[in-house]
């Protein structure tokens, strides 16, 4: 299990759109994923759970991946919000 902490940089934050393309991009990996704001950890392949987070620009989250390809999960997820979530 690895994880890693990521500051939301778009301007909306894991709403609408910018949440589908991490959605997306986290159901293309093997490995159990989540997405974690202070004490409230939820699954990062479902919209529903991203969605009820809440996350806007600027805030802190942790992703965190167990499974095979979880080193490559948590390094395209990461570089998935870095570049602004495609928005």
């Amino acid at each position: 299990m690895i994880s890693r902490d990521v500051t939301i940089v778009n301007d909306v934050g894991l709403h609408a759109r910018p949440a589908t393309f991490f959605i997306q991009k986290a159901n293309s990996y093997k490995a159990s994923l989540w997405i974690e704001k202070e004490d409230r950890r939820v699954n990062a392949k479902s919209l529903l759970g991203v969605l009820s987070m809440g996350i806007v620009k600027g805030t802190k989250v942790t992703i965190i991946a167990d499974g095979v390809d979880e080193a490559e999960a948590v390094a395209g997820l990461e570089t998935l919000i870095v570049s602004g979530l495609n928005d």
